[in-house]
């Protein structure tokens, strides 16, 4: 009988102890659970600050030659790049595209000044929202955007306005073609006309609209010639401009009518080549895009910078283009065909060209 009491006994006691032993289990689980909910958590990565860049015209080769310097620059100080422009140049839709990556929050803007009042007025609300704004190929310097980065546009101007004046000695009348109205044209414009109004026997007889398009230079540009047939001289202030003039003359037979282009297209150079355009000037977008972001990560650091930063423009010749080709030779053509404004190129800006990307403007 004792025996079987004992029995009993130990029964209860291992239940016991197995009670409570579950019950230590249970409760160690809890403080473990309690304890790892009240360690300090790491710290999450920053999000990248998101960049919206409004470009001109979604797949123009200027525009994405900008967006690739960005890009290139923004992974350095953990910048997000969101590029967007209109499919064809529209100013309009570049104020909606303004006002929708405002809407969507972004950290800062990059984009083409319009010279509108009413742009001017959407880029100080986006200023007022705490977003900073560089405008970049074209200025807008009534808005509160905080830097400008791009060609000094009245520079290349004037640049163009001395080729023009040594290649016809300062004696003629002269076409302008321009891209578009956009600030950077009219400034262009405005600096060719400062060098022609020195000279009493030259004038700009006609100036027409090519609205960046190859085939309304060409169009233009024929015009020109049957209604001014004593032209010296025609000049194209957007890429394509150029080409265009190039293939009216060659219509015409107007092999006495110098040609001058803007930016560094390889049919351009073959042009140039061929004596079909006399010098094109050359812009470095890439740099444009890269120098914007360096802008940017600087005014976001809390610095002060200066307000206009020009980048690298420069004067391409048969005599340039020439000795460009005769390097490359020398290097024993390994190097890739080069458009960076180097090579006893004229400059504009005092400045050379560090990066050669196709260019379109």
């Amino acid at each position: 009988m004792s025996n079987r009491i004992w029995n009993v006994c130990l029964i209860l006691l291992g239940c016991a102890f197995l009670v409570l032993l579950a019950d230590f289990a249970i409760s160690a689980g809890r403080t473990r659970e309690l304890a790892l909910k009240l360690q300090p958590q790491n710290a999450a990565e920053p999000a990248p600050l998101r960049v919206a860049l409004i470009s001109q015209e979604l797949n123009n080769p200027f525009w994405r030659s900008i967006e690739e310097g960005a890009r290139d620059s923004a992974r350095k100080y953990g910048m997000e790049i969101e590029y967007a422009g209109p499919l064809r140049i529209d100013a309009a839709e570049q104020v909606r595209l303004l006002e929708k990556a405002v809407a969507s929050g972004v950290d800062a803007l990059l984009l083409q000044g319009l010279g509108d009042p009413a742009y001017a007025k959407l880029i100080d609300d986006a200023s007022e929202r705490g977003i900073p704004v560089v405008a970049v190929d074209a200025d807008e310097p009534e808005s509160r955007r905080i830097a400008y980065v791009g060609t000094d546009n009245r520079a290349a101007g004037e640049t163009m306005g001395k080729l023009v004046t040594e290649a016809i000695g300062g004696s003629g009348r002269i076409g302008v073609l321009l891209g578009s109205e956009a600030t950077n044209q009219q400034l262009r414009l405005d600096g060719f006309r400062a060098v022609i109004s020195r000279y009493p026997s030259m004038s700009v007889a006609d100036i027409r609209i090519s609205h960046i398009s190859r085939l309304q230079a060409a169009k233009q540009a024929q015009e020109m010639l049957q209604k001014y047939p004593d032209l010296k001289a025609i000049v194209g202030f957007s890429a394509l401009d150029g080409l265009g003039i190039a293939e009216a003359t060659a219509l015409a037979g107007a092999s006495n009518v110098r040609v001058f282009a803007f930016d560094d297209l390889e049919n351009t150079r073959q042009a140039i080549r061929n004596g079909r355009i006399v010098a094109t000037i050359v812009q470095n977008p890439y740099r444009i895009g890269e120098e914007a972001i360096g802008v940017l990560h600087d005014y976001l650091a809390g610095g002060t910078g200066t307000e206009l930063h020009y980048s690298d423009a420069t004067v391409l010749d048969r005599r340039a283009l020439l000795a460009e080709e005769d390097e490359e030779d020398e290097e024993g053509g390994e190097g890739t065909e080069s458009t960076d404004g180097r090579d006893g190129k004229e400059e504009v800006n005092g400045k050379e060209d560090a990066n050669g990307k196709e260019e379109l403007q």
